[in-house]
Formats: structure tokens, sequence, C-alpha cells
């Protein structure tokens, strides 16, 4: 490698959630309907001797340890050759988007370009897998089910683009704290069978379809619910649901113009919450 290599890392989206059980390892079994948005963290990897990481833009302060970062994590699990990573951070932290996961699966894309590894190569699904659950989902963006612990997917699905908002209100959530406060109790979806592809028979379908999560994720952090509440009532949305395990929720609208009017007013409304206009499939 002789010059520097670039990936893009979007958002993973959790459209539906459904928990299914719990399995003998002690990790739930999930099904979950996952799309990507244009939201994305940038990733670069230059030549270098050691393996190492730079991080910056707005969301960097909060990334932690770099000791700890899924990058690293997945660079150490493919075990070649790979150099000094530069990380932009746009993806909000504990956000229930992904971004570490996202950021994890664009470091492997980089290592298998910078060692000339094919994109079925087995070594890449194996780190990803060896690095974290979303991580697999992550390493081809395209929607999909995702299933069991994140290791069953299915082929892409084209899903029509959805016109959304992102919405965080500031609030890290543990993924670890949410699962822990889940309860069987708490009504679990339907199984999601067939996906349509038309956007309007999308919606409706995906209003059949929840986050098993988000009880417990609101529990956890009770201003979620006022997020859920700021989206519903904004005018044009059709749908409104948390991502993840939260706190970031998404508002499905029938344009873009009415997404970014509805940004525009929880933004004066709303000035600590992290909003952010949308396309996902």
């Amino acid at each position: 490698m002789s010059a520097p290599l670039s990936e893009t890392a979007p958002a993973k989206i959790n459209l539906t959630l459904r928990v299914v059980g719990r399995r003998p390892d002690g990790y739930h079994a999930l099904e979950s309907l996952v799309a990507f948005a244009d939201l994305a963290d940038s990733l670069s990897l230059e030549p270098a001797e050691r393996l190492s990481l730079d991080v910056t833009g707005p969301f960097a302060d909060a990334c932690g340890p770099l000791d700890d970062n899924l990058i690293l994590k997945a660079a150490r699990a493919m075990a070649l050759p790979a150099g000094h990573f530069i990380l932009d951070k746009r993806i909000p932290v504990a956000a229930g988007l992904g971004g570490g996961s996202a950021d994890a699966a664009a470091a492997l894309r980089l290592m298998a370009r910078r060692n000339g590894l094919l994109a079925n190569d087995a070594r890449i699904l194996a780190a990803a897998r060896a690095t974290g659950a979303d991580v697999p989902v992550c390493l081809e963006p395209q929607s999909r089910i995702m299933r069991g612990a994140g290791e069953e997917l299915s082929g892409p699905i084209a899903l029509p683009r959805l016109d959304a908002l992102l919405v965080n209100p500031g609030v890290a959530v543990s993924t670890r704290a949410v699962f822990a406060a889940f309860s069987p109790a708490d009504k679990p979806g339907a199984a999601l069978g067939e996906v349509p592809l038309e956007r309007n028979e999308l919606v409706r379908w995906l209003a059949r379809h929840g986050n098993d999560l988000a009880r417990a994720a609101i529990g956890h952090a009770p201003v979620i619910a006022g997020v859920l509440e700021a989206l519903a009532d904004s005018p044009g949305c059709r749908l409104a649901r948390m991502s993840g395990s939260g706190a970031t929720c998404f508002g499905v609208f029938g344009s873009a113009a009415e997404a970014a009017k509805a940004a525009q007013r929880l933004s004066s409304a709303k000035e600590n919450w992290w909003i952010c206009p949308a396309t996902l499939g």
C-alpha cells in the first residue's frame, strides 16, 4: 500500500427489532429488518509500520479510550498488516445507530483491500463475527433481515428509499443495560415474513412490526418517549420508532421536504437534541 485508502461507514437503522428469546450462550436471539442511512462516518487507512488510530469529527470526544475502539479490535481479529487508521466520527456514539460496528466493518474492508483479499474471503467474515454482533451486517451495507445474534443474514433486500428524520436527545444508552432490563413479559413482535417493496405498503407493514426493546430503553432513559412523541406529532410523519437499543429514534415522512420542515421545527424547540434529516434504504 503506497497511498491512503478510504471507506464510508453508514449508520445502521433497525427498522424493526424483535427479541425472539434467550440463547444458551447468554445472548438474545433477534430478528430485525436493517437499513442504512446516508449519514456516515469516514475511515481512512494510511501506510504505517504499526497499527494505530486517530479519531476526529464532531463525536470524537465521545468515543472513549482508543484501545477499546472496535476498529482496532477488528484489525487485531483480522491478524493481517494494517497501518494507521483515521476516523472522522459523525455518527453519535452509544445511540442505537451501529456506528462502532459500521466503523469496524469499514476497517475490515480497508484491510481486505490493503492485503488483496476478495470480498468473500472467509477471514473477513470470521473477523467481523469475532468483533461484534452487528459487524457482519455492516460489511456490505445493504438492507437485510438479521437474525440470531447477528450471524444469520438474509440476502440484500431492495427497499424503497424512505425520507426520514433521525433524532437523538443527547443521552448515551448502554445496550447491555437495555437488554438486561428487557422482560419477556414485554409483548414480542410478530415474525417478519415477506417484506413489501412498495413504499406505502412498506410503511404500513413497518407499523405492524415494532421494536421490542423500546419499553426497556424508555425505562432506562425516559426522554426517549418524548422524542417518539415529538416525531409522531410532526406534520407528515407516518411512523415514529426507536432504532436498536436507543436512544436515537427515527421518523418516516411522506417527503424529504416534510422531514426538513420537521427538523427545523424540532431544532428550534430542542436545542440540545441532535437532529439529522436522512434517507434510509
